[in-house]
């Protein structure tokens, strides 16, 4: 098994997943790896609660190994736990894995001077997973083109959705690209999933308006625990 997405919770995303379970042996997982397709820290912390994992393996782009190396020691805390492996290229034997540059967001803590990509995308056999787009990036269409199944960013519906809220100034300048911006995007012969949704989002309500312009374009926001059958 590998996971694309290390957030803080990624424990009780493992105890709610049978897949995921322990064993054979109490303290065996199937999990043998990472895919990280940032650097920020919740889509990274995640891996702390894996550091007892003896032989996991973490693909991630460049800039991101670095910036968990250098601005945040998080490569260092869990070497002292286990032997792990980090890379930038991407090899998994089985498992056919591509990989698109998205977004040069970099993370608010990082501080180094390095080049990008700080965002990627992921194409796993039929599937494409992009939590993160900044924008539509260019050679998107034809990265997902004859995909299945497509697992999209869609944190905030609207540019203005977090205006006057803690922290606010803009969703583009967090990274995200709106619901109502990627929609009109979505093309036909594929299952498209809005994930990532933040808690401003009103698309979380299925009798809101804004969940059924969701429906109305194509696409889907399934609730937690939904298994995806390719």
């Amino acid at each position: 098994q590998i996971t694309t997405y290390s957030s803080p919770d990624i424990r009780t995303q493992i105890l709610s997943s049978k897949s995921l379970q322990a064993g054979p042996g109490p303290r065996d997982t199937p999990i043998r790896g990472a895919l990280l397709t940032d650097a920020e820290l919740d889509h990274s912390l995640g891996l702390t609660m894996l550091r007892e994992g003896a032989g996991l393996r973490v693909w991630a782009p460049p800039a991101v190994l670095h910036a968990l190396d250098n601005d945040f020691p998080l490569r260092g805390i869990v070497s002292r736990y286990g032997s792990w492996t980090w890379n930038s290229e991407f090899g998994i034997q089985g498992l056919p894995v591509s990989v698109l540059p998205v977004s040069d967001k970099r993370p608010k803590y990082v501080q180094s001077d390095v080049d990008g990509p700080w965002v990627v995308a992921y194409r796993i056999g039929p599937l494409v997973y992009a939590p993160c787009l900044k924008t539509w990036p260019e050679g998107f269409d034809e990265f997902v083109a004859d995909a299945s199944c497509v697992i999209l960013d869609g944190t905030f519906y609207s540019a203005d959705e977090m205006s006057g809220s803690v922290g606010g100034g803009g969703q583009r300048a967090m990274g995200h690209i709106p619901i109502v911006d990627s929609l009109p995007r979505l093309h036909p012969g594929k299952q498209w999933i809005y994930t990532h949704l933040n808690n401003t989002n009103p698309v979380l309500d299925p009798n809101s308006p804004e969940h059924q312009a969701v429906v109305d374009g194509g696409a889907s926001v399934p609730p937690d625990g939904t298994e995806i059958v390719l």
